[in-house]
C-alpha cells in the first residue's frame, strides 16, 4: 500500500478544580437529576482564573510526545483544534509554539469546534503522506469556563461544558497489509454552513452593522455567550455521525462487529446512545467520558483515547472508529488502527 500515517503518541490534560452537578445547582438555579438525565454529565473541570488554552495544550502536548518517545525538538509541525483561542489573533498555536520552544516549525489552527480533532488528524495524515512532515504534534484543547453564562439565563448551554485537552503524535508509517497494520485509514469530512446560527458565538465580530465589532448594547443581549438550539442539534448530531460512520466503514470494508473500540464526540449521553441505536452498536465498545469532564469540543476524542488506554479499553493494535459532530454545523468520521 506504501506509505501512511500512524498514531505513536497520547497525551491528556484536566485542570485539577473539579465542578460537580451540585456546585451549579444554586449558581444557575439547576439541579444533579435535571442535568445527568438530560446530558449524562455528572461532573466537569474548570480552570483556575490564571490559566489559558495554551496552558492546557502544552501539558496535553508534552504528555504525548513522551509517550511517542519523542524529544520536543523531534516535532515539525503543530496542528491546534480550539473555539476557545488565548487572543483572537494570532492563533493559539503559536503560543503553544513558544510554551514547547519549537521556534520556525509549522503551526496550523483549525477552527472546527468539536470536529476538529478528527479534521487535525485528517490533515496531519495528508503532510505526512506528502512527505513534507514527519512527526506531526495534533491537539485540541478548550477554556470554556471562562466564557459560559454562570447564571440562571445561561443553564442549558453552560452545564455542558468542561475545560481540557487532548494530543497525539502522528508518523508516517509503511502499510503492507491494510488490515492488520497500525495506521489511519480513513477520514470523512463535512460540514453545512446554513446552520452556522444553530450553534454559534455571535459576538464579537466583524458582521454587525457599524463600525465596532464590540458594544456594551451586544454584552446586554448577552451575546458574548453561547448559543444554541439544542433540538436541531440533537437530530442533526444523530443523523450526521451515523451516516458518516457508516460510510467510513464501508469505504474500509469494515463491519461495525469488527471495531474493538468507538470514540465518538462527547456532546451528550443520550446523542452517542442514539447513535448506538440506529446503527445497532454494542453499546459496551463505546467508551463515554462525558460523565466526568462534559464537554471540552476539540478536546473529547484525544482526551477519551487517552483515558480509554489508561482503563485498558483501548491496547496496541485495536480498531478505533470515530465519529464528532459540532458548530458550523461540521461533521466528520475516522478509523484508525491504534
Amino acid at each position: 500500500m506504501g506509505i501512511g500515517s500512524r498514531i505513536v503518541g497520547v497525551g491528556s490534560y484536566v485542570p485539577p478544580k473539579i465542578y460537580e452537578n451540585k456546585d451549579l445547582e444554586e449558581m444557575m438555579d439547576t439541579s444533579n437529576e435535571w442535568i445527568v438525565q438530560r446530558t449524562g454529565i455528572e461532573r466537569r473541570h474548570w480552570v483556575d482564573p490564571k490559566s489559558s488554552t495554551s496552558d492546557l495544550a502544552l501539558e496535553a502536548s508534552l504528555k504525548a510526545i513522551k509517550d511517542a518517545g519523542l524529544e520536543k525538538t523531534d516535532i515539525d509541525m503543530i496542528i491546534l483544534g480550539t473555539l476557545s483561542p488565548d487572543h483572537d489573533f494570532p492563533g493559539t498555536g503559536c503560543f503553544l509554539q513558544a510554551k514547547l520552544d519549537l521556534p520556525e516549525i509549522t503551526v496550523l489552527d483549525i477552527r472546527q469546534q468539536c470536529t476538529g480533532f478528527i479534521y487535525g488528524i485528517s490533515i496531519a495524515d495528508k503532510f505526512i503522506k506528502s512527505g513534507s512532515h514527519k512527526n506531526i504534534l495534533v491537539v485540541g484543547a478548550e477554556v470554556h469556563s471562562k466564557g459560559l453564562d454562570k447564571t440562571p439565563r445561561g443553564r442549558g448551554v453552560s452545564v455542558l461544558f468542561g475545560d481540557g485537552a487532548g494530543a497525539v503524535v502522528m508518523q508516517p508509517v509503511e502499510v503492507n497489509d491494510p488490515k492488520k497494520d497500525p495506521h489511519l485509514m480513513t477520514t470523512r469530512l463535512h460540514a453545512d454552513g446554513k446552520y452556522a446560527k444553530e450553534l454559534w458565538l455571535p459576538a464579537p465580530g466583524m458582521a454587525f452593522e457599524g463600525s465596532e465589532r464590540w458594544s456594551e448594547e451586544l454584552m446586554a443581549e448577552g451575546l458574548h455567550y453561547p448559543q444554541m438550539n439544542g433540538k436541531v442539534v440533537f437530530v442533526h448530531a444523530v443523523k450526521r455521525m451515523a451516516e458518516s460512520l457508516t460510510a467510513a466503514c464501508k469505504e474500509t470494508g469494515i463491519k461495525f462487529e469488527d471495531v474493538d473500540c468507538f470514540l465518538f464526540h462527547q456532546a451528550n449521553l443520550r446523542i452517542n446512545s442514539k447513535v448506538a441505536e440506529v446503527l445497532g452498536l454494542d453499546e459496551s465498545k463505546i467508551f463515554n467520558t462525558i460523565q466526568d469532564f462534559g464537554n471540552t469540543t476539540a478536546a473529547t476524542i484525544p482526551l477519551g483515547m487517552d483515558e480509554a488506554i489508561k482503563a485498558g479499553k483501548l491496547k496496541k493494535g485495536d480498531l478505533v472508529a470515530s465519529a464528532a459532530f459540532g458548530s458550523g454545523f461540521t461533521w466528520g468520521s475516522a478509523i484508525w488502527r491504534y
